[in-house]
């Protein structure tokens, strides 16, 4: 049982620092970019990343996340593993508040993209740009703050079976 909650908390860890690394990367470098170019580009770029990030590797990475993090807290309940479990959970309300933001804020932002027409690309862009980035950076902050949890909960996981 031990190789398995070590397993679970690893794969929690490795799919929330993965998806940590992409709300990052959108915050401190794609989004930043696109701010530097026209509203067309802008509004065009975005409609193809929301199309092609809709493939099985997101999935595994964002959904994983979620159920990784589940199980761990489930195989850390029991006795002799309680140290390991605040870390695990104070991670997973982190991931919820990603998932929460990502749900209320961002697919529809996405979504209302992906229906603005092509006649005005500054309207599509205003309705988008600056709530979607805002939301996002949240989300970079708390999937990174998962991870470190996480991560953390490996450490102490680490220190219990020796």
């Amino acid at each position: 049982m031990g190789f398995l909650r070590t397993a679970i908390l690893f794969a929690a860890t490795l799919t929330t620092g993965l998806t940590a690394g992409l709300f990052t990367a959108f915050a401190y470098a794609v989004m930043p970019g696109l701010a530097r170019t026209d509203d067309r580009t802008l509004v065009l770029a975005m409609r193809r990343i929301n199309e092609s990030i809709l493939n099985g590797w997101f999935a595994f990475c964002f959904g994983g996340a979620l159920v990784f993090t589940l199980l761990a807290a489930g195989l850390h309940l029991g006795d002799g593993q309680r140290a390991v479990l605040p870390w695990i959970l104070v991670g997973l309300v982190s991931y919820l508040v990603v998932l929460g933001l990502t749900a209320v804020v961002n697919v529809p932002l996405n979504n209302a993209l992906a229906r603005a027409g092509d006649a005005d690309p500054a309207a599509a862009r205003a309705g988008f740009e600056r709530r979607w980035v805002r939301a996002n950076v949240v989300r970079a902050v708390a999937s990174t703050g998962a991870f470190g949890l996480l991560a953390w909960a490996l450490v102490e996981a680490g220190r219990q079976s020796h």
